[in-house]
């Protein structure tokens, strides 16, 4: 498990263009990296909207923003391409960055189980530290959350 404090594990995943995009990319920036259950459903649609209305205020505060899903390239290009989103949007087919994040979690929806991930944010700081997670999100105000987080 992630643990605010600790260094943020590492990883290389394919962006929605297919670029094999890694985290010490991002050395010397604040990342917000936020993981959601997937492409253009309404919960996910909202956050990465409010996101992408916010993104000025992101780069003000020096911070990439990077989404992560088990989608695909194509469901990731086609999601961002719709909605027009200036980030990154990473595929984790194989789920090993969301595991290694402890957001692949089991789950219960009318009293059925199943894996998914569990929406959830976590904050990199400029060190590559992680500064504050956000374990399940809830959509609403969430961008103003991180926005606040990395403020302080």
């Amino acid at each position: 498990m992630i643990k605010e404090g600790n260094k943020a594990p590492a990883f290389k995943l394919k962006d929605q263009n297919g670029k094999t995009v890694s985290l010490s990319e991002y050395a010397g920036k604040n990342v917000v990296l936020y993981f959601y259950p997937k492409d253009d459903t309404s919960g996910c649609t909202k956050e990465a909207c409010s996101f992408r209305d916010q993104f000025p205020k992101f780069g003000k505060l020096n911070a990439k923003i990077i989404g992560v899903s088990k989608d695909s390239v194509e469901s990731h290009k086609k999601f961002a391409d719709k909605y027009n989103l200036p980030f990154t949007l990473l595929s984790d087919e194989d789920k090993k960055v969301l595991e290694k994040y402890g957001v692949w979690k089991e789950k219960s929806m009318y009293g059925r189980k199943y894996m998914g991930i569990e929406r959830t944010t976590v904050i990199i700081d400029d060190k590559g530290k992680i500064k504050k997670i956000f374990p399940k999100v809830k959509v609403p105000n969430h961008d103003q959350e991180v926005l606040e987080a990395l403020k302080s």
